[in-house]
């Protein structure tokens, strides 16, 4: 008996294919895609990396059943697993694909596969491997990280705020989270003055994380609200000094 790795157009190792276009793939072929739950394709709309492997295979007179393990990587750093059977009804007949969210479901439609009993089953102990992505340093939420980056840039008033290329790259961002490094009134001279720091996280399609640091305060001439932006807490924090020097 062999294992026909023909039987099914899947991609080489080496494919470009997104995570995205590879769940398309996936659901364009599939019988049965209608019957997944609306959350778990949420979720893999969110997928940052994704693997493709035979699992098992089973071969007798002109009847076959292959099984595939589709696996993507979460913005979360977790992961989700899709089943994928091909097979044929009838010696000669084209395959049919079907899909299935746990191992369960998928030990009963290979159940009523109509395949002789007797047939030996060619199982593969493959173990997926993800492509590389770091484990994400924060929880992200997954709500118009894009725009949000866009309209932090924007509102930035320090002429050497991130320019062109950073806005390019967080344009992929896939999730943020918004943390308060130092916040509350200071006190510099007699006026007083408000400075708060944020970071702003960013998760990436890549699986990248990039940070923008957010400086909000008062101190200006007429004491009205200032937005300032920097690629660094170092550079952040030595711009809040500067300004609480010029008022003080």
């Amino acid at each position: 008996m062999s294992v026909p790795y023909e039987t099914a157009a899947y991609e080489p190792p080496e494919s470009a294919e997104s995570p995205e276009e590879h769940l398309m793939r996936l659901l364009g072929r599939t019988l049965n895609s209608f019957e997944l739950p609306d959350e778990t394709i949420r979720q893999l709309d969110c997928a940052l990396a994704h693997d493709g492997s035979l699992h098992s295979a089973h071969h007798s007179a002109g009847l076959h059943r292959e099984t595939y393990r589709h696996t993507w990587l979460l913005a979360d750093g977790s992961a989700l697993t899709l089943w994928e059977i091909v097979h044929n009804t009838a010696p000669g007949s084209e395959p049919q694909h079907e899909v299935y969210v746990d191992e369960e479901e998928l030990r009963a439609a290979t159940a009523r596969l109509a395949l002789p009993p007797d047939a030996p089953d060619f199982e593969l102990p493959v173990q997926v491997q993800l492509s590389p992505a770091p484990a994400p340093r924060h929880a992200y939420v997954p709500d118009a990280s894009a725009d949000h980056a866009r309209r932090l840039l924007r509102r930035a008033e320090n002429p050497d705020r991130p320019g062109a290329d950073h806005a390019a790259r967080l344009a992929t961002a896939s999730g943020h989270r918004i943390t308060q490094a130092f916040g509350g009134p200071g006190r510099a001279g007699r006026a007083r003055i408000g400075f708060s720091l944020y970071e702003h996280a960013f998760l990436l399609r890549d699986g990248a994380e990039v940070s923008l640091w957010e400086v909000e305060h008062t101190a200006t001439p007429d004491g009205r609200h200032m937005c300032e932006v920097y690629e660094s807490e170092d550079a952040a924090r030595r711009a809040m000094e500067l300004r609480a020097a010029q008022v003080s």
